[in-house]
C-alpha cells in the first residue's frame, strides 16, 4: 500500500486537542497511521496577523488514491469546524498532504508533492522528524535535506 505523508495544524480552539482528534479521524477513514510527529508551534505563515499554529506531521499507509485521501482529508477538517474564508486564514484544521510515495501529481485539485513544501520550516521541521530519508521525487533531496537547504526563518518550536 502507497505511504503518504501529511501535515496537520491548528491556530484557533484547543489546537492540540483538535490534532489529536484529526490523527484519530485519519485513522479511521484514510488509513493505518504508521508515525506522528510531535507538536510544533509557529508564527503563522502567509497572513502573519493571526495566533501561532501547532503543526504536526503524519505518515500513513492507506489503499486510498490521492484524490480520495485528499477527500478524506478534506472531510476531517469539515469535522473539526473548517470554514474556508480567505486564502491562510485561521482556521481550527488544515490537513495538507506533503507526500504520496514517489508521484508527482499536478491537477486543478492536488499538487503531489506539495509545491510549498521545499520553503516552508513549519513542514519540514516535523516531517523530518518521521521522514528524514524520505527522498522528494521532484528534487531528489531528503526531507533532512530540504530542510537544511530551507531559506525560511520562521521559528518552529517543538512544545
Amino acid at each position: 500500500m502507497p505511504t503518504a505523508y501529511l501535515l496537520l495544524g491548528s491556530n484557533l480552539g484547543d489546537r492540540a486537542a483538535t490534532l489529536q482528534a484529526a490523527v484519530q479521524q485519519l485513522a479511521a477513514t484514510a488509513g493505518t497511521v504508521t508515525a506522528v510527529s510531535g507538536l510544533y508551534e509557529t508564527a503563522a505563515w502567509g497572513l502573519t496577523d493571526q495566533p501561532a499554529f501547532l503543526n504536526q506531521a503524519v505518515q500513513l499507509t492507506t489503499s486510498l488514491s490521492p484524490t480520495d485521501l485528499l477527500a478524506a482529508c478534506l472531510h476531517t477538517e469539515q469535522l473539526a469546524g473548517r470554514e474556508r474564508r480567505i486564502r491562510w486564514d485561521a482556521r481550527t484544521l488544515d490537513v495538507d498532504i506533503l507526500l504520496y510515495d514517489d508521484l508527482v501529481l499536478d491537477s486543478p485539485e492536488l499538487q503531489v508533492p506539495h509545491p510549498r513544501l521545499p520553503e516552508r520550516r513549519f513542514a519540514l521541521v516535523p516531517l523530518t522528524e518521521i521522514a528524514a530519508a524520505v527522498v522528494h521525487p521532484e528534487s531528489g533531496a531528503t526531507v533532512a535535506e530540504l530542510l537544511a537547504a530551507c531559506g525560511d526563518e520562521l521559528a518552529v518550536i517543538k512544545v
